[in-house]
């Protein structure tokens, strides 16, 4: 049961991205299973990208999230819960308020929202982070959380967290950093 749950939160997600006009692949007519480059018009086109890694994160935090139901509610359920939330997320991310917030106050100046097999592949990012906190415990997974965050910050200058706080609370200092000016 709990995987028709999951099943349904995908189905959900890619009608709910369907009905915002996003496209299912690129519209430059192929499909790439990684496209490394973040500041190309291919990130968020293709299957998976470096925010990839921030969708691993997702997991990460929700599997902290949800941990106080463990008692009560099995991992597979858990799980599922899981990847619903972050079907959510892909639905309110790619919507016009947040994308154009992301425009404004991000260094994504280009950013059209994503692709639905981008979307797909962040969910899949997001069960596999779960996963991997499930099996790594809370100190592990904290440690990797933070390693992870530094590496995505030297490498796309970018991460989970300047993610949330560039969409909330834009800083001009950081997107300009983020541009390399």
């Amino acid at each position: 049961m709990p995987w028709l749950v999951a099943a349904a939160a995908v189905a959900g997600t890619v009608y709910g991205l369907q009905s915002q006009g996003r496209l299912w692949w690129c519209s430059c007519g192929y499909l790439l299973p990684w496209s490394g480059e973040p500041a190309s018009s291919d990130t968020s086109q293709h299957l998976s990208d470096p925010y990839s890694l921030t969708h691993v994160l997702h997991g990460f935090v929700f599997y902290g999230l949800l941990a106080p139901l463990a008692g009560s509610l099995a991992l597979s359920w858990r799980l599922s819960l899981a990847v619903a939330l972050e079907g959510v997320w892909e639905i309110v991310e790619n919507s016009e308020y947040v994308i154009r917030r992301y425009r404004e106050g991000t260094a994504a100046l280009g950013y059209e929202g994503d692709a639905i097999v981008n979307s797909l592949g962040d969910m899949a990012a997001c069960a596999l982070g779960f996963v991997l906190a499930y099996h790594l415990g809370a100190r592990r997974t904290l440690a990797l959380f933070l390693v992870m965050e530094v590496v995505l910050i030297a490498w796309i200058r970018d991460s989970l967290l300047l993610n949330v706080l560039m969409l909330i609370y834009p800083v001009e200092a950081i997107r300009t950093w983020q541009m390399g000016l």
